[in-house]
């Protein structure tokens, strides 16, 4: 499975002009069309909804205080699937560092075309009224993690924070980032175990070095994930097709479509395997849908769904 390269916390000062966003809260508002899918609930406090009439004062003049990460979304892009939710979880542990701003490209075209956002997802952090770094695509959360952390280095003088200088970034969770990235899955796993296991020397015992190795064990559940996907037959999903008694099957087609940004669709599968298979079958339907849990946010609304429908189907 090919894996998005890594985003770079690149300067990009100068690079957008947001001027043209500006004082356009008198500018008559297009027209919203009717969206194919529900709008997915966000916190009013650390995430909410941006159009181009109050960019200025959400993201802009907000901008000035703390950074503001905008997130470049619509309603039918299966990777925006992916990495909402991992910028949603992480804007609400964030403690108010940092708030997420999410635009919806069909409705806020304007915005889009000053951002020069040529594909979507794609996601800016915006600083002091300026873009300061930006990615696009989808990416694992480990990757997404450090992007944060270096872009809140890097504008903390700017809101008078100055990061604890003995508290590196650690290269360790750079290189294990970009090697999972690669689908250097072998590489990837050992600089998460030594992350997870020995810590940093500076920061052993600190909440960063607690983080970090949170984060560890986060990159190797993905680890272990990808591995898995790319092993998967390519005659999987017709075996399961033509076998819905096929468990094995169903848990292929099941984390092919994770992978694929279809997690509601892979938890239902497997929920329906708990509930029409007969053990071992369940059991190990059951398992594998709580492994694939733990690749979320445990807030993420599919989530919570599912492990109510996995309670109904298990009594």
């Amino acid at each position: 499975m090919t894996r998005p390269q890594p985003p770079r916390a690149a300067s990009m000062y100068g690079a957008v002009d947001l001027s043209a966003l500006k004082a356009n809260a008198d500018r008559p508002a297009r027209p919203a069309q009717p969206s194919q899918e529900p709008a997915t609930p966000v916190d009013s406090e650390h995430v909410f909804d941006v159009a181009e009439a109050d960019f200025e004062s959400q993201v802009l003049e907000r901008s000035t205080r703390q950074l503001v990460v905008v997130d470049l979304w619509a309603t039918w892009c299966q990777p925006c699937k992916q990495l909402s939710p991992v910028l949603e979880g992480l804007a609400a542990q964030s403690g108010g560092r940092w708030v997420l701003a999410k635009v919806d490209v069909d409705e806020n075209q304007r915005i889009a075309q000053v951002f020069g956002a040529r594909s979507i997802p794609m996601v800016v952090a915006i600083a002091g009224g300026r873009p300061v770094s930006a990615f696009q695509g989808a990416q694992p959360e480990p990757v997404v993690k450090q992007w944060l952390a270096d872009v809140l280095e890097q504008v903390a003088p700017l809101f008078g924070q100055e990061e604890d200088a003995e508290e590196p970034t650690d290269p360790r969770l750079v290189a294990a980032s970009e090697a999972l990235a690669d689908n250097d899955f072998a590489k990837a796993r050992a600089l998460f175990e030594d992350i997870k296991e020995r810590g940093t020397d500076e920061t052993e015992g600190s909440k960063k070095a607690a983080a970090r190795q949170a984060t560890a064990e986060a990159g190797l559940r993905e680890v272990a994930f990808l591995e898995r996907v790319s092993a998967i037959s390519p005659d999987a999903v017709a075996a399961a097709q033509e076998n819905s008694g096929d468990v094995d099957a169903q848990l292929e087609v099941a984390d092919l479509e994770v992978a694929a940004g279809r997690a509601g669709q892979a938890f239902d599968r497997l929920i329906g395997v708990v509930k029409t298979s007969p053990e071992p079958g369940k059991t190990t339907a059951r398992k594998r849908l709580l492994e694939l849990f733990e690749l979320f946010d445990p807030a993420d609304p599919t989530v919570i769904a599912a492990r109510r429908k996995l309670a109904s189907a298990l009594y």
